[in-house]
């Protein structure tokens, strides 16, 4: 590999631990609609943006409600929760390796699905913009992840050329997306998130620290 100048995160279930309160408020707005959405189909649409998945389920379940009005139904119960539970906290190492890839001067960039509030929600409640470049939203592009934009984004974002940045991700979705953006890719297995397989990422790490050895 070509050295690293770039890294770029995602965010739900790399940086912080919060896949199982964006769970419960999808899974309550599920109950809310009179959904009955398996756990395979919801495995599906993990790591994309919340206006692509209900604009999904909305299709799937021939649905005559508006996909942005659920969003800001999922949005509503997803907030009360992250406000409301004090024990919320980074996934273990991922300071101590933002840190690391900080003070080699390597440029780091956000690429989550999640919408901007919920980013800055994050990266104010854990003191994070200060080593970070740039935040990309997937809520805000034209396609969602497994499509490759955000992280074509991202490369131009940290101003370095592909063959030079890797993302790290926890989802399918999101190292697809990495695999078509054509940047080599990082699974993190996440001990919460054991639905994702993690098999076309180019390499699989258990904890962050592994890292070290590679960039």
């Amino acid at each position: 590999m070509k050295k690293i100048e770039c890294v770029i995160f995602d965010m739900d279930g790399v940086i912080i631990d919060s896949e199982f309160l964006h769970k419960r408020a999808y899974y309550e707005t599920f109950i809310s609609l009179g959904l009955d959405v398996s756990d395979s189909l919801y495995k599906t649409i993990t790591g994309s943006s919340t206006i692509n998945v209900f604009q999904r389920l909305v299709d799937h379940f021939n649905l005559n409600d508006d996909p942005e009005d659920l969003v800001l139904q999922k949005r509503s119960r997803y907030v009360n929760y992250f406000e409301e539970d004090p024990s919320l906290h980074l996934v273990d190492g991922v300071e101590d390796i933002i840190k690391y890839f900080y003070n080699k001067g390597i440029t780091l960039i956000l690429a989550s699905s999640s919408s901007m509030p919920n980013i800055d929600r994050v990266f104010d409640r854990f003191n994070l913009n200060q080593y970070f470049t740039a935040k990309i939203s997937g809520a805000d592009l034209a396609a969602s992840k497994p499509h490759p934009e955000i992280f074509e984004k991202a490369a131009l974002k940290g101003a370095t050329p592909k063959e030079n940045c890797v993302v790290i991700e926890d989802s399918d979705n999101g190292i697809k997306a990495a695999n078509d953006a054509g940047i080599f890719v990082y699974g993190y297995k996440n001990p919460m998130c054991t639905d994702q397989k993690l098999t076309n990422a180019d390499y699989v790490i258990d904890h962050f620290s592994e890292l070290k050895k590679y960039i």
